[in-house]
């Protein structure tokens, strides 16, 4: 005869006691858990944290401005003087800024003063410090990326969704549609659009507030929503006919909540682990643009036009090394580890692996 539990006194204080040995883990716990583990992707993570912060805080930081030209330091080599790490001269030279970025740019003032770092990693052909114009230059790639990554939040994953739950003939027109656009040279686009604005540049500025800047960040978008869709619709697919779909279906759950409370919530670790696979492609195309001449225009700083100056100091006569190791040194180790901190994602967010370490 099986032992019956009376419980009360001793023996629910037994049972409380030996449920408090077990705490429950949800994905994300369990995820986050797995990631602090993998050393590689952990350290990636804080790397990208810090230059991330790094980059938004650029206005505050005592660095010079990455425009103030200094004639008499032209092609300066990089050199650290312990003795000198911040020198005065701090001129206030800078492209129309942002309210918040002139506050930030009001704090430095107000903390550093006219002390700015000295030139530790050198300057280029007009005398400007090239340690401010790199790290001015990843703000932009950094805002470009965001832009991508809500396109493909927002347009990419709802119409994905809705494609792979509705399915049929619907699910048939929107694929197509996605065809079509991915058949598109969106590089003749990108030639197209700023060929019009540069033309009409006065115009649209003045009455709709549509720069070169805008429409930059607008073609980007629309390219990388592409892919996501169909990543999600693929999820989706799998998913559609899961118990706990029919079961929303039964308590009468419409198909927006279906999609958006029940499948978009079990996709978001495929969607977490191929954004930080397309930033990386986002940062590369936009340097590539820049670097063409299609993106971002000087005075402002980006590393695709920092990739320009650094062409020409490459020449037969002299080489100032310098203006390509440090902006391309800059952009591998941030794509080498956005993309270890994806592989580490993947890992960290795969449900056949919970519990196994």
């Amino acid at each position: 005869m099986a032992e019956r539990w009376d419980l009360k006194g001793r023996d629910l204080e037994l049972l409380l006691s030996e449920a408090e040995t077990y705490k429950g883990e949800s994905l994300w716990q369990d995820a986050w858990r797995r990631l602090r583990r993998n050393r590689a992707a952990f350290a990636c993570l804080v790397f990208l944290a810090l230059f991330a912060l790094g980059s938004l805080l650029a206005p505050a930081l005592p660095l010079p401005s990455p425009v103030t030209l200094t004639l008499d330091d032209e092609y300066r080599p990089p050199a650290v003087d312990f003795s000198a790490l911040l020198v005065p001269g701090f001129r206030r030279d800078y492209w129309e800024l942002g309210w918040i970025d002139e506050r930030m740019v009001d704090l430095r003032v107000a903390v550093f003063g006219d002390w700015q770092t000295a030139p530790w990693l050198g300057t280029d052909g007009k005398g400007r410090d090239l340690l401010s114009r790199i790290v001015w230059g990843s703000r932009t790639s950094i805002l470009v990326a965001l832009a991508a990554t809500l396109c493909s939040l927002i347009i990419g994953v709802s119409y994905g969704a809705m494609a792979g739950f509705l399915g049929g003939r619907i699910d048939n027109v929107m694929m197509r549609i996605v065809d079509i656009l991915y058949s598109i040279p969106f590089i003749f686009v990108v030639i197209f659009l700023i060929t019009i604005v540069n033309e009409y540049r006065t115009e649209l500025e003045d009455q709709f507030g549509i720069n070169r800047e805008t429409v930059f960040y607008v073609v980007i978008g629309a390219i990388y929503w592409l892919t996501m869709a169909r990543v999600v619709r693929g999820q989706v697919l799998s998913l559609r006919n899961s118990e706990f779909v029919e079961a929303a279906r039964v308590v009468g759950a419409s198909t927006a909540r279906i999609v958006f409370i029940h499948l978009v919530p079990n996709v978001l670790s495929v969607v977490i682990v191929y954004l930080t696979l397309t930033i990386p492609a986002v940062m590369l195309f936009e340097a590539f643009l820049s670097f063409l001449g299609l993106g971002i225009e000087p005075p402002k700083v980006s590393w695709g036009l920092l990739a320009v100056d650094g062409t020409e100091g490459i020449n037969p006569i002299k080489l100032d090394w310098w203006l390509v190791v440090f902006p391309a040194l800059a952009m591998g180790l941030t794509l080498l580890a956005l993309n270890v901190l994806g592989d580490g994602l993947r890992d960290a967010l795969d449900p056949k692996l919970r519990g196994k370490d």
